[in-house]
Formats: structure tokens, sequence, C-alpha cells
């Protein structure tokens, strides 16, 4: 069943997931920043657990920010445990003076791919920020590609790029507002306008992830496809990274019901879904899963 999109005339698609939070329960030894609507735990054995049993061969493990802020030590211990399936992303903190360090030592890091910056509404930084900078300037030092959480601050987020047109930038969650808890809003596409613009920045890939949150219908939330289509004209499926957002999604949806409406749609051919489901992810972090 969770092969079943996949060309069985070629080598088999590999589906990595461009987006995902695993977590331990909330405790001394690691307390959480804050307690969201998630799961009392997801932890990395969990996750690849959820990953087998729909056929997700990999992941691009996020480091919650919600949970861990700039600590990413538990990213760290479940990449070592499972080295062939997670790759791993960093938060980093531009008030850091030494955050250009940060980077590099993360560079050193085993699975370490890229670094997260957030750049939504609520801490008000400028996108001209002398950290934001910072980072940016050591993210091409050191060739990682930067995670860019900026939805509902898109024009902050556009600012960010184009001042730093040497450094790679790839823009979470549509960069569209996405809801914790169902329902959708009335207008969930509202900003994307502004996402199509955006798509002429060459330095600049965009992450489809989350997307099923956005639907006003049941599931498989047949709604998402014509807004999507728009973005996949405008950015081109080599530039387009398929993902859940779980657990960030976990109120709104299962994790199998953000994987298969994309294995199952008739809007996409064998060579759009190989790529915007696992292939434009590899390019973009440089990094594929070995389930050895």
């Amino acid at each position: 069943m969770s092969k079943m999109a996949r060309n069985e005339a070629e080598a088999p698609m590999v589906i990595v997931d461009s987006q995902v939070h695993a977590y331990e329960a909330n405790s001394p030894k690691r307390p959480w920043h804050s307690v969201p609507n998630w799961p009392d735990h997801v932890t990395g054995d969990e996750m690849v657990a959820a990953m087998d049993k729909v056929g997700v061969d990999g992941a691009i493990f996020i480091s919650a920010f919600s949970l861990y802020r700039y600590d990413a030590s538990y990213a760290v211990e479940v990449q070592r445990a499972h080295p062939g399936r997670f790759a791993i992303v960093k938060p980093v903190d531009p008030d850091d003076p030494d955050v250009a360090d940060v980077v590099a030592d993360w560079k050193k890091t085993p699975g370490a791919v890229g670094i997260r910056i957030m750049l939504t509404k609520e801490p008000r930084r400028a996108p001209d920020d002398p950290g934001l900078d910072r980072i940016a300037r050591a993210a091409v030092r050191h060739d990682f590609p930067v995670n860019l959480h900026c939805w509902d601050n898109l024009d902050a987020g556009r600012v960010l790029i184009d001042r730093h047109p040497d450094t790679r930038f790839i823009i979470d969650h549509l960069g569209i507002l996405q809801p914790r808890v169902p329902p959708a809003p009335p207008e969930p596409w509202a900003e994307l306008p502004k996402v199509l613009e955006l798509a002429r920045r060459a330095n600049a890939v965009i992450k489809i992830s989350g997307a099923c949150t956005l639907s006003r219908e049941p599931y498989p939330y047949p709604d998402i496809w014509d807004p999507l289509a728009r973005v996949f004209d405008a950015w081109g499926f080599d530039r387009c990274l398929w993902g859940t957002d779980w657990t960030r999604a976990f109120a709104v949806v299962n994790y199998e019901q953000a994987v298969e409406p994309f294995l199952r749609t008739s809007r996409l051919n064998d060579s759009e879904r190989a790529m915007l489901m696992g292939g434009a992810c590899a390019k973009a972090y440089g990094w594929s899963p070995t389930n050895g």
C-alpha cells in the first residue's frame, strides 16, 4: 500500500519528509520551553515506526523550537540512533554574538544538513537585524541552507532573502500561517500571491509542508490541489519539498493522512511525484536516506 504510487518499472521512489519534529516526554532532564497541543512524546523510534507504516524512507528532523529552543541535543541523539533515516536541522539564535561559531560547530555534527531562523511576527525582529546577517553569512561559509520560518510575515522573509542573494533559503510551510487545530481559516490561501512572487528568487526553495492542514474539506483534502498547482507552476517541482510538519499538525491530521493524499492524487504524474516527495529535498539538503 505505502509503495502503491511508485513506478514499478523503475527504481522505487525515495520518499523524504522535509519536516518532522520528534521529541521525548517533558522531564527535568530535558524540560520543554512550552507545552504545545502535541502528543506527550513522539520519540525518534516512534517517528521511525510512523514513517515505516506509510513508506517514508527518511526525514529532515527539525529540532522543535517551541519545545527545546536552540538546544538540538535530542535531534543529535536520534540521528545517532537512526543515521540512515534522519538528517538534522538546528534553530540558531540571532541574539547570540557568537552565532557564527555555533554554525561552524553544527557543521561538524554528524547528520547536520542546515540551520533554521525563526522570523515570525512575534519576536518583532527586523529582517535587517545584524544577527540574521551574521547567520546568513555563516551559512554561506559553511555551505548550509537556511530554513526560514516566516509564515504570516512573508514581507520580512522576502527582504531577508533579497539581502543575501548568496545564501540558500528553504521557506518553511509554504510561508503560509497554518492552524494548530481545525478548522482552517476562512481564507487559508490569502497570502498565496506573495508566495508566488517569492518564486522569482533563485536562492530560495519552498517546503510544501503542512499543506493538508490548510484544507477546509475532509480527508483526502481535495481543495488543496488548485492552490498547490499554482505553487508548483511558479516554483517548479525541483524547488518544492513535500513534508508533513508532524507533529505540529497532530491535532489536524494524523501522519498517514499527511502522506497518502500526495501518493494517491491524480494531479501529479510519476516524475512530478518523485521530485516533490523526495528528489527536491535531496537536492536542497544534499542528503538522501539509506535504509541499510
